[in-house]
């Protein structure tokens, strides 16, 4: 068997697309605004790529630059620039941020209102009892991947590999939400004997940031396998799902090419739909 490819960059162009023609209808484009802090070399990549997807579909970015050196009081005064910017319809501010800033308080600092990678707590918590409120964009990148090659997730077994904020707990939620209706298991470090759940699973979501670690022995034949952790290594970006499993699997998404071109397509459709709504 070898796994057909869920092709994030294909998909993704094909948003930006209707993404445009929308864009290009309204009176008053949506403007993104980014925040960086420091100089990680992925950190600067994606936020540069991001401003390149609104250059395609005609929407307006802001780009804060802060170095390694800026203080908490530094960024918290560029947020309060975004908060009250009328040409910023939404914004993010690039995680991880440097150590010594206080990540919680950052994000509890943004205008949920402008918070376009939904991870303000307030936006969480309306996801949580269900609430219309901007979704944390890898989750909805996997998601709207899936449906794109509709893959239906009523009734799948799913496990989620990682807990974390971005990905594994607001992803958690939203598969099984009604609509999603997928019964969920949420691995992490303290698992025990994690192939034993990824083995009768259905679909696997890895977003671990561990190198190759889920391998063919450790789905069953037929699995739907998304790739979500990303690793620079002297070999190039690395993902979470090691090669081999494409033997096994009847459908992955690779990386680089899969969920991380989606990530930055469903932030322009938050910022989008953001500008919409006003």
């Amino acid at each position: 068997m070898s796994a057909k490819i869920l092709d994030g960059r294909a998909t993704a162009a094909t948003i930006k697309e209707e993404l445009r023609q929308v864009v290009s209808k309204m009176d008053r484009k949506p403007g993104l605004g980014t925040i960086l802090v420091g100089d990680d070399p992925g950190s600067h990549s994606y936020v540069g790529g991001k401003h390149k997807d609104c250059a395609q579909v005609g929407i307006n970015s802001i780009r804060i630059d802060l170095p390694n050196s800026a203080s908490e009081k530094d960024v918290l005064a560029a947020i309060s620039d975004l908060n009250n910017s009328s040409e910023c319809t939404g914004y993010i501010v690039q995680l991880p941020l440097p150590k010594g800033i206080n990540s919680n308080l950052i994000l509890e600092s943004i205008d949920p209102d402008k918070d376009a990678d939904g991870l303000h707590p307030l936006n969480l918590g309306k996801l949580v009892i269900g609430e219309k409120a901007p979704i944390a964009c890898t989750p909805r990148a996997i998601l709207e991947l899936l449906n794109r090659y509709s893959i239906s997730t009523s009734g799948s077994e799913i496990v989620i590999m990682g807990r974390g904020l971005t990905v594994g707990r607001p992803l958690g939620l939203l598969l099984s939400m009604r609509g999603s209706d997928a019964t969920i298991t949420i691995t992490h470090t303290k698992t025990i004997d994690v192939i034993s759940h990824t083995k009768r699973a259905d679909i696997i979501i890895a977003a671990i940031g561990s190198p190759h670690f889920l391998r063919a022995n450790a789905i069953k034949p037929g699995a739907i396998v998304l790739d979500v952790g990303i690793t620079r290594t002297d070999a190039g970006l690395l993902g979470d799902v090691h090669p081999d499993v494409s033997e096994v699997a009847s459908a992955i998404s690779p990386t680089p090419g899969g969920v991380g071109p989606m990530t930055r397509a469903m932030l322009l459709s938050n910022v989008v739909e953001m500008a919409l709504a006003k």
